[in-house]
C-alpha cells in the first residue's frame, strides 16, 4: 500500500466520522427534547454556558460562542423575554451587564441533560453486549483524543 493509498483511506474514515458524529449529535438533541423547546442551539448553548461558568457578560459570552456581540444580543433577548435568563449591573463596572441564568433556565436545561443521557443509556444498553461497550470505551478515548488535538504549528519565540 502506497502513502496515497493510506491518506485515501484515513480520509474515508474521517468522512464516515463526521457523519457518524453529526448524526448521533442530531439524534441527541431530538430525543433530549431540544428541538421541541424552540430554542436555537446557540441559545441553548448560552444557557449551557451560564449554567457552567455563571454570570457572564456579552463580550465574553460571544467569545466563548465564537459568535458577534450582536448575535448574542438577539439570544439574549429571546431567551430574556422566556424568562430563562436575567440581566443586571456588573457589580465592579457599571457600563457593563452581567447576564444570568435563571432558575427556570436551569431546570429547562438539565430537563434536556437528563432526557439526552437516558436515551443514549438506554441506546447502549439495548444495542451493544459487553465486548461492544469496552470497544466504545476505546472509541471514546480515541475520540476525547482527537478532540483534543493542536496540530497548530508551535512558534519558537527566543
Amino acid at each position: 500500500m502506497d502513502g496515497t493509498e493510506g491518506e485515501r483511506d484515513t480520509a474515508k474514515v474521517a468522512v464516515r466520522l463526521s457523519v457518524a458524529l453529526k448524526r448521533l449529535r442530531s439524534r441527541l438533541r431530538e430525543e433530549s427534547g431540544m428541538t421541541s423547546t424552540g430554542f436555537t442551539l446557540s441559545q441553548l448553548a448560552l444557557l449551557d454556558h451560564l449554567l457552567a461558568q455563571g454570570p457572564s457578560t456579552a463580550a465574553s459570552l460571544a467569545a466563548a460562542e465564537h459568535v458577534s456581540q450582536q448575535a448574542i444580543a438577539q439570544s439574549v433577548a429571546t431567551l430574556k423575554a422566556a424568562g430563562l435568563i436575567t440581566t443586571g449591573p456588573h457589580p465592579s463596572d457599571g457600563r457593563k451587564v452581567l447576564i444570568d441564568i435563571t432558575a427556570a433556565g436551569r431546570r429547562l436545561f438539565e430537563s434536556l441533560l437528563e432526557s439526552r443521557e437516558m436515551w443514549l443509556v438506554r441506546a447502549i444498553d439495548a444495542n451493544m453486549g459487553p465486548k461492544d461497550r469496552a470497544s466504545l470505551d476505546v472509541a471514546v478515548e480515541l475520540l476525547e483524543r482527537l478532540a483534543a488535538a493542536d496540530l497548530r504549528p508551535e512558534i519558537d519565540i527566543r
